[in-house]
């Protein structure tokens, strides 16, 4: 093959920098990089769309456009464009991403440690910032003119409480920037119910099934009823809390991805506290034994109440040992982040190792 085709080498390729602030990530997103991407056996769709395979990178790492296009040449299919606001809203001061040690986690945990190193986990400190709605409005729109044939684009929506607004206010609010997503072209809508990092009703609308239903029926009216509409949730492990949501939200929402972090303190080696004290967001490796009993307890739920609900598999994937994991317990499909940002080369390898798996049998 010809050198401007040669595969990029895993450590070559441009990743996140947690070393540099979030807006430095943002304006220094990388080009799209000559790599090899395996094709994935079989048939694949993600909710009535046809992909290459049943991955996706989860919202988080593809802060705009660019970041998206660059993880979509790396042999992702379903894209989550961050989360998204009706207003401008600054990223939380650094340090955003303090890696932790922690073999897994459970949800019991009330604290974990710093670790010197990145070891596969860390907690996560953004606070669901956004670009103004004229910003991201016009770069999803770009976004979709440029994204290849076979993928998807999703974009993550927040609704912003405002001061006495309440309920009402809060689901109009989504419903509105949900709205702006599909008009630039989003072809999947992701509305995040669950943000650890954040003291408002937006971060916990998944502990409240009404309500989460209240605001999820607004989005559906604003998008119509063609657009896919996926929730994504926290840490439930209370069948009772599952069952509520699985009841109230079908028929409404197409997808529950899940999960969105394991929450706990951070401890550094002195015995402060970051982030003075306040629990954050654990993602990576250590969320996979959790997030997976979820999905299957989710599945099992579907399956109680023979609804058409889909399950989108997120937390702590690695490899494709893991993907199928998801996949058998019943996953629509399988989203990925803090292992692409750590190694942007990881959806190539799952994807390498599924064909070759594929071929074996």
């Amino acid at each position: 093959m010809p050198p401007e085709a040669q595969p990029a080498e895993p450590a070559a390729l441009p990743r996140y920098r947690p070393d540099r602030t979030y807006q430095w990530n943002y304006d220094h997103a990388p080009d799209p990089v000559p790599v090899e991407v395996p094709e994935v056996p079989g048939s694949w769709e993600f909710l009535g769309h046809r992909v290459g395979s049943p991955l996706g990178v989860a919202a988080g790492p593809l802060l705009n456009g660019r970041w998206l296009l660059y993880y979509a040449h790396l042999g992702f299919d379903v894209l989550v464009y961050k989360t998204v606001r009706s207003v401008a809203r600054p990223c939380y001061e650094p340090p955003n991403l303090v890696p932790v040690e922690c073999s897994q986690l459970s949800g019991d945990e009330d604290a974990v440690n710093e670790a010197p190193r990145m070891q596969g986990s860390w907690a996560v400190s953004f606070g669901i910032p956004s670009q103004a709605p004229d910003v991201w409005r016009r770069d999803v729109a770009w976004t979709r003119r440029q994204l290849p044939l076979g993928k998807v684009l999703c974009v993550s929506v927040v609704g912003t409480e405002q001061p006495g607004g309440g309920i009402d206010a809060l689901a109009r609010d989504y419903a509105q920037v949900a709205r702006w997503a599909v008009e630039a072209g989003a072809q999947v809508i992701e509305a995040n119910f669950s943000c650890p990092n954040v003291d408002t009703t937006d971060g916990q609308l998944y502990r409240s099934p009404e309500l989460a239903a209240r605001v999820a029926r607004d989005i559906r009216q604003a998008i119509g009823p063609q657009v896919p509409l996926v929730l994504k949730i926290g840490h439930v492990e209370q069948p009772t809390l599952a069952r509520e949501l699985v009841q109230v939200l079908s028929g409404t929402v197409q997808a529950l991805a899940m999960t969105n972090s394991v929450a706990a303190r951070v401890r550094r080696a002195d015995g402060s506290w970051h982030f003075q004290g306040q629990r954050r967001g654990i993602c990576g490796r250590a969320t996979f034994p959790a997030s997976l009993e979820q999905l299957r307890l989710f599945a099992r739920v579907v399956k109680e109440h023979r609804c058409p609900l889909r399950l989108i598999g997120v937390g702590g994937v690695e490899s494709a040992h893991q993907v199928r994991q998801y996949l058998d317990a019943g996953a629509h499909g399988v989203h990925l982040a803090t292992a692409a940002m750590v190694d942007p080369a990881v959806g190539v390898r799952i994807r390498a190792e599924l064909a070759a798996a594929e071929t074996s049998k």
